[in-house]
């Protein structure tokens, strides 16, 4: 016999029992983008490699190690989109959508890296994100991070994340404040692991961002980029800061927060928690202003951010914040109690879908005897069972049992059957 044929390590199928937590999750991000009257952006998964070798940098762990990257039957180089920032970029510049305008946008899907499964960070994982464009001031980046702010009060998260700022400054200040770095890390080279050794020459920033424990001393007393910003980057920083305290967000500067993708500049920020180990970082951004330009395009001054969906539905869990509410996925389970009463089901079940658009109704199908009938309905998981026996046949009548409380059940007409529904699953108690 054939071995049989399992999933891709560290791409995960999402079960039934797991759906109603991610369904919960996504409507409150979506309402909250209306909310904001952000515009829904869907891109494709696969893009062509160049895109993101040009836009994250060549020599970042991204695209050195972790893209999914495959030549096509016509022999171009294609990538699973590993993050979406890019393929906005592109989306927006390939369609007009940054001429003489602004845009905000947000998306939501399924990015792909190479990288350890682990609790909460997969091969294939997904992200919801924002990006804006045109806009140059720090209110707009003071927006994405209130954005950000509002869900995590909204999914009841607020008590449990802190947002970390830095600012990067311009790309001039950038490399005087490199070369700076270069000589600091030079000087301690014996202390610097192998992996910061090779970004030495290539990306010194990302050494900051170490979580070696043996060069924590030694990265604490490193130069601080914020202190060789240039004026405009400083009083754009400030601009921010000043009205995040305005707006009642606390946060911390973390001058060793630089993030790990080449194109951002000016703000870069994150949101962490301490209740997933390791992987405390749920929400990331910042500022890209060159990012447009560098893909062929006129400068346009842009931000945004990404959140993982994975870590974020396993916080809600972890923390049991998800409303039992949510996680019901049927309100009633219509039981025809014989195959005499099976057509009388079928055609109510469509009638009542018919007069109650948000109703979550499951018809009974397959048969099978009394006890197995209502063994299916218990196990349904829904509050209310309808039932249709021969007697309820001859009266025109349906049985109203409830599934989740000690009520006597009722015989309700069938033409009030309706009417009824809207009223008891409306009703708080039930």
């Amino acid at each position: 016999m054939s071995n049989k044929i399992q999933a891709i390590r560290g791409m995960n199928d999402l079960l039934p029992d797991q759906s109603p937590l991610w369904q919960y999750f996504e409507g409150q991000v979506r309402s909250l983008m209306r909310h904001y009257g952000y515009a829904e952006i869907r891109t494709p998964v696969v893009e062509q490699t160049a895109l993101f070798k040009r836009s994250i940098g060549e020599v970042t762990d991204i695209v050195e190690k972790e893209m999914y990257t495959f030549d096509d039957r016509n022999g171009d180089s294609l990538t699973l989109r590993p993050e979406n920032t890019a393929s906005c970029v592109r989306a927006a510049m390939q369609h007009g959508l940054l001429h003489n305008q602004t845009q905000r946008l947000w998306y939501q899907g399924p990015m792909f890296r190479h990288e350890r499964p682990q609790k909460g960070r997969y091969r294939q994982f997904h992200q919801v994100g924002v990006e804006t464009f045109g806009l140059d001031g720090p209110d707009i980046d003071a927006e994405v991070i209130l954005l950000s702010a509002r869900l995590w009060k909204q999914l009841g998260l607020d008590q449990h994340v802190t947002l970390e700022l830095n600012s990067l400054g311009s790309t001039e200040a950038r490399a005087t404040y490199r070369d700076t770095l270069v000589a600091y890390f030079e000087q301690h080279q014996d202390v610097l692991d192998e992996d910061s050794r090779r970004r030495l020459s290539t990306n010194p920033l990302r050494i900051l961002d170490s979580k070696n424990p043996d060069m924590a001393d030694m990265l604490d007393k490193a130069p601080q980029l914020i202190d060789h910003l240039d004026e405009a980057s400083r009083e754009h920083f400030e601009g921010l800061t000043a009205l995040l305290k305005a707006a009642g967000i606390d946060f911390v500067i973390n001058p060793r927060l630089v993030r790990g993708l080449d194109y951002y500049s000016r703000t870069v920020f994150e949101w962490t928690t301490t209740t997933l180990g390791s992987q405390g970082t749920v929400c990331a951004g910042g500022r890209y202003d060159g990012l447009v330009e560098q893909l062929g395009g006129k400068a346009v001054p842009a931000v945004g951010f990404a959140m993982g969906i994975e870590r974020l539905v396993l916080m809600l869990d972890t923390l049991n914040l998800i409303p039992d509410a949510a996680l019901a996925q049927l309100d009633a389970y219509l039981l025809p109690m014989s195959e005499a009463t099976e057509p009388t089901a079928l055609l109510l079940a469509e009638r009542l879908r018919d007069a109650l658009p948000e109703l979550s109704l499951q018809l009974h199908c397959g048969g099978g005897s009394f006890k197995s009938r209502i063994k299916k309905a218990d196990r349904s998981g829904a509050r209310l069972a309808l039932l249709i026996g021969e007697d309820e046949l001859a009266r025109g009548s349906v049985a109203v049992k409830f599934l989740r409380e000690d009520r006597e059940q009722l015989d309700i007409a069938q033409a009030s059957l309706a009417e009824t529904l809207n009223t008891l699953l409306s009703d708080a108690s039930v």
